[in-house]
């Protein structure tokens, strides 16, 4: 069997078909990134006329690469929330579209169960598991009891990690998007030169997240070393912001795992390529951690094909007054 998978929510179009949720015949993504660099962020209103021009050709370029026909497709896939509205919309025709004269079932994915799918993509990954989404928009929590059954335990409670090394690299001025660049220059640092705060809230919610406090840190410590005249700190103020930012993960993923008795934990989007945060989460003794490989960490279409498998085979499909949400709304296939 096999599915289309379309994938617009915020700056990447990518289609990709995947035959039985696994095997991954054509997996084509276009960035907008250095369209959005100068801009230090994604701007919707870019991003979704962006999407407009290239969507049928990214399609198109999908169905060549893996050597199939339109007639081959049993099923279209597409990402319906969370992300941007105008992006997501895209998409969205475009699937209803291709479902509607193909005469095939329009499957909905949500972008945030498609990321934790990601690494299922190419590992055997027990269940249940504790998942956790990181990238540039979320920064969440799950339990995992199935492929289709995720349970929301835990979120930021302001910026999300992502955009705390956009908004840094932003100050710093070095470029976007910040945590490739970030994550390259803190390996000529010193991470333990600062200590910087690490937002806990255990009498509330042990799972939750706050990045703003850090990354205010983070620029007032540049500012000062400004201030007195003092020599370039650069790389060790990143370094250690960047062991502040991906230690708070580590510690609730672990906590997660504990209070759940789990050990396996899954981890997904744009900022599980972080070399750092790889590294320490594959080393701890109380976890195994799970990271797809950075191709399928960011966002793209393989994984929105492979997850709809899944919900395909549960019976779950749309019509086509399926709408696009900017949030994790309830109702429908969202998260509680």
């Amino acid at each position: 069997m096999f599915l289309l998978g379309i994938e617009t929510s915020c700056d990447e179009s990518s289609a990709a078909i995947v035959e039985a949720g696994k095997n991954i015949l054509s997996n084509v993504v276009m960035s907008q990134v250095k369209d959005h660099a100068v801009f230090h962020g994604v701007v919707p209103e870019l991003a979704s006329r962006m999407h407009l021009e290239a969507i049928n050709a990214v399609i198109e370029e999908a169905f060549c690469h893996a050597g199939l026909s339109y007639s081959d497709i049993a099923a279209v896939a597409v990402v319906h929330k969370p992300g941007l509205v105008g992006s997501l919309l895209i998409g969205l025709s475009t699937a209803k579209a291709f479902a509607y004269q193909l005469g095939v079932p329009l499957v909905p994915v949500n972008h945030i169960e498609a990321h934790l799918y990601a690494p299922h993509l190419e590992q055997d990954i027990p269940f249940p598991n504790i998942g956790l989404a990181v990238s540039g928009g979320h920064t969440l929590v799950y339990h995992s009891k199935s492929y289709t059954e995720h349970s929301l335990i835990g979120s930021t409670i302001d910026d999300a990690v992502g955009e705390a090394f956009d908004k840094v690299a932003k100050h710093f001025d070095l470029g976007y998007p910040g945590g490739p660049i970030i994550d390259g220059m803190a390996r000529d640092g010193d991470f333990l030169a600062y200590k910087f705060p690490r937002a806990k809230y255990k009498d509330d919610n042990p799972y939750q997240f706050s990045y703003s406090g850090l990354k205010t840190a983070v620029i007032h410590q540049l500012n000062k070393f400004h201030a007195k005249g003092h020599g370039s700190a650069v790389p060790d103020i990143l370094a250690s912001f960047q062991k502040a930012a991906i230690d708070v993960l580590l510690d609730v993923a672990v906590t997660a795992a504990r209070d759940h008795g789990i050990q396996d934990v899954v981890v997904s989007g744009g900022v599980s390529c972080n070399s750092y945060m790889r590294s320490v989460f594959k080393e701890h003794s109380e976890i195994t951690a799970y990271f797809a490989s950075p191709k399928l960490s960011t966002d793209n279409g393989a994984m929105v094909a492979g997850l709809a498998y899944h919900l395909l085979k549960e019976g779950i499909t749309a019509d086509y007054s399926l709408n696009a949400h900017s949030k994790i709304v309830k109702q429908g296939r969202a998260l509680p």
